[in-house]
């Protein structure tokens, strides 16, 4: 997907006040429209009447501009996504629906627990998939977030072929504050290119079909490069001396664990030297913690693009392992 940096805790989710926008008398809308009129066969009095309908947001300006990866530590970041009931939740989630991951994870590679953490981590096990209309958040972000109006825009033309792909009514869909959607919150183009139809009933459904929601995101993680069988990340002991220039430089994998090693950095577990990595150091609870990132960390980065959403992703993962592997 996901992604996104589209999803945060609960308060990011919440509805507020809406500002009625005359998005049809928006010089950017009347050239949207003429592009989705020439290039995908619209009907410009429908998308017309659809605009008139569309409602701008300030709270979901106001939530892109501040989402809790970049605000917040990892010692309280970690607090939205793990602790109380949630791995509990998410073992629970796993006896529920056992014969749909235990096949996502033999045809896709991905394990049980990171599908059930993911899952957990966006919507709360598919209890809480966001209250906004899609039709708001995309129009709101496309013509009135300059910052990131021209993915939107993208976004919000995916959003409207894809409604129309399903015969659905493009006011009916709700999600994030950033347009994701379903158990997974897929955006929208994340939607077109990745979700399946899990469960062979010829129509692909993350919205109230387990199988398919189960089903898209363990295919999104197989297509962003996860390898079965392999790690994800692991604590390191960090030797006197080592070199500071290696941690924290940016999500993509820019080392091996060879070069991390004799920088000073080793992994606690046993760990192939060719295999790409980085450092990161995070601000714990109990200080700083160093983490070496391997390629399923990143593929988990994919689905957020934020080294917190996918330790607190891993981590949640490994307290359900725990709890539904014997």
């Amino acid at each position: 997907m996901s992604v996104k940096n589209w999803l945060v805790a609960g308060a990011l989710l919440l509805p507020s006040l809406s500002v009625q926008a005359d998005y049809t008398s928006n010089p950017q809308v009347a050239g949207f429209v003429d592009e989705m009129v020439a290039e995908h066969g619209f009907e410009r009095a429908e998308l017309t009447e659809l605009f008139s309908e569309a409602e701008k947001q300030q709270s979901i300006i106001d939530a892109i501009s501040r989402p809790a990866e970049r605000v917040k530590p990892w010692k309280d970041y970690r607090k939205i996504f793990l602790g109380g009931d949630r791995a509990e939740r998410g073992a629970a989630f796993y006896k529920k629906y056992k014969a749909e991951l235990d096949r996502a994870e033999q045809v896709y590679g991905v394990p049980a627990e990171i599908i059930i953490a993911i899952i957990g981590v966006e919507t709360r096990y598919g209890s809480f998939t966001g209250r906004y209309r899609v039709l708001d958040s995309l129009s709101t972000l496309a013509f009135d977030y300059p910052p990131r109006a021209k993915f939107f825009r993208s976004e919000l033309v995916h959003y409207l072929i894809l409604t129309r792909e399903q015969g659905v009514d493009p006011r009916s869909l709700k999600g994030s504050y950033a347009g994701a959607m379903g158990w997974g919150q897929f955006i929208s183009s994340s939607y077109r290119h990745y979700a399946v139809d899990f469960d062979h009933d010829g129509h692909i459904d993350i919205w109230n079909n387990p199988s398919d929601a189960i089903g898209s995101v363990a295919n999104y993680f197989k297509e962003h490069g996860w390898k079965a069988g392999e790690p994800v990340v692991e604590r390191v002991a960090v030797a006197k001396g080592a070199d500071a220039s290696k941690v924290n430089t940016g999500l993509k994998l820019r080392f091996t664990v060879g070069e991390l090693t004799a920088s000073g950095y080793t992994a606690h577990a046993r760990l192939a030297k060719d295999m790409p990595a980085n450092i990161w150091k995070l601000d714990g609870a109990d200080g700083d913690e160093y983490w070496m990132a391997l390629p399923n960390f990143f593929a988990i980065t994919r689905y957020n693009h934020s080294q917190l959403y996918a330790m607190a992703v891993y981590q949640l993962s490994q307290e359900i392992a725990v709890l539904i592997k014997p």
